[in-house]
């Protein structure tokens, strides 16, 4: 029987541990303007790994819904998602559930949005919430171009931990990155960063006050800053206890933000409040 260590050549002869293979998912959509009153047509459409995009029948804006086939993110998968609207295009993005970034044991999962809007198109960016597993690491950026005339109304919600168990998150990353330009000029930018305990650093008072899940609503159009007192309002109806919420708009734009103890209030809200705001329903995966 041998003791200690193995000899070198025969460690030499032992083959390294696989590299994990990751999933790389990636849609890339182009959508034209309507044709004799129709809905906005698909012009080009790409695919590849676990993501698809399914269009369900309606009539105006186009819906695109995004599936993750392979049921959330793990540690160092990334998910690429492009739309580009050519001028007077309409587009209403969402996604078939909620996205779960699984926890990771070092590697970090990267989300990459990227759109671009031509001249008097109409965008909403409308996916249902993402929630982040305790010791999940994601990196996220939301990148927009927009033409003059063009409007996009984006929603993004995020709960830390999952609320049926009540999950904290010990250790984790959240690195989430917008930027939206107008015309070629930079008009909003917005960049939040959590990492070790999430759960503690959303415990301060200065950070997240207790909360458990946040969101933010961005309209960029030519109207938005003027619909400040409709937005208050809307929240203001739509208020649920435990919920903070507050608008403020500048520089052309609008921003909404909210803070929840649990995702279900705070969909609760956002639901009510984007119902309101935009004057249609929410696309039906939101009621599944």
């Amino acid at each position: 029987m041998m003791h200690g260590r193995i000899p070198a050549e025969l460690a030499a002869a032992v083959p390294a541990a696989p590299a994990r293979q990751r999933s790389v998912g990636r849609v890339r959509l182009r959508a034209g303007p309507a044709r004799a009153g129709g809905a906005t047509r698909i012009v080009d459409l790409s695919e590849a790994g676990p993501s698809r995009l399914r269009f369900p029948r309606g009539e105006g804006a186009l819906e695109a819904v995004l599936v993750n086939t392979a049921g959330g993110v793990a540690c160092g998968d990334t998910v690429s998602i492009g739309l580009d609207l050519e001028a007077a295009a309409n587009l209403a993005f969402t996604t078939t559930a909620a996205e779960k970034i699984y926890r990771s044991d070092g590697p970090d999962s990267r989300i990459e949005n990227c759109l671009s809007l031509g001249a008097d198109a109409r965008l909403a960016w409308l996916p249902q919430e993402t929630i982040l597993f305790d010791q999940a690491r994601v990196r996220r950026t939301f990148e927009a171009d927009l033409a003059a005339g063009a409007s996009l109304l984006a929603v993004e919600i995020v709960a830390f931990g999952r609320a049926a168990r009540g999950e904290r998150i010990s250790a984790g990353l959240f690195r989430d990155a917008w930027r939206v330009r107008r015309a070629g000029q930079l008009v909003y930018a917005d960049s939040v960063t959590l990492e070790g305990p999430i759960s503690d650093l959303l415990a301060r008072p200065a950070i997240g006050g207790g909360a458990r899940a946040f969101a933010t609503v961005l309209d960029v159009s030519d109207g938005a800053e003027a619909r400040l007192e409709e937005a208050r309002a809307l929240l203001g109806a739509a208020a649920r206890p435990g919920v903070e919420a507050a608008a403020s708009a500048w520089n052309g734009h609008l921003v909404v933000r909210a803070l929840a103890p649990e995702i279900g209030l705070l969909r609760a809200l956002a639901v009510r409040f984007l119902t309101g705001y935009r004057g249609l329903p929410m696309p039906r995966v939101w009621q599944c």
